[in-house]
């Protein structure tokens, strides 16, 4: 099941905080519960994936991304991701989760995500993410003009290009 009361309970605490330009870094902070993990007793690759939502909807609102969607009957959804996960995170540890967009081309969002124990990165997640309408995809140009920043995107990381790249290249539908 969805993690919803820890959703709302980042909303909550993010209710005041300073708002964020696009730009700008979410800094959260979260616990491994027992519900988390996975038969070999450490943090489950589907629940980091979850848990990252946490930090992007915050993140989110924080921006006034929320408003925005509503106001104009957009929604934000996930179009593809690539996850490293590195260093093992047992029950009851605490993590940082840092997050924050890099920016876009024409079709995608692309943000970056990363949980830290301590001083040592426990995963790192690319998002490729699509602002939809009825009508489809929404230009992330027009979503920046709605947030009230310029349609110019910061030039992406090498590293992401090429991760578009590479995942253009792959076969859809997938041949089997």
């Amino acid at each position: 099941m969805y993690p919803y009361a820890r959703m709302f309970k980042e909303l909550w605490k993010f209710r005041n905080a300073p708002k964020l330009g696009l730009f700008d870094m979410h800094v959260s902070h979260h616990i491994c519960w027992p519900w988390d993990i996975d038969p070999w007793m450490e943090l489950n690759n589907g629940r980091t994936l979850t848990l990252f939502d946490l930090g992007r909807i915050p993140m989110g609102r924080r921006m006034g991304l929320d408003h925005i969607l509503k106001a104009k009957g957009w929604g934000l959804a996930v179009a593809g991701n690539s996850t490293r996960y590195r260093k093992r995170v047992r029950m009851f540890d605490r993590l940082e989760m840092r997050t924050h967009l890099l920016g876009w081309d024409a079709r995608f969002l692309y943000m970056e995500q990363s949980m830290w124990k301590g001083e040592e990165c426990t995963s790192h997640i690319l998002i490729r993410s699509a602002v939809t309408s009825k009508a489809g995809i929404v230009s992330p140009a027009e979503m920046a003009v709605a947030c009230g920043y310029a349609t110019q995107s910061p030039a992406l990381p090498d590293w992401v290009q090429q991760w578009i790249s590479a995942d253009a290249s792959r076969p859809w539908p997938p041949q089997m």
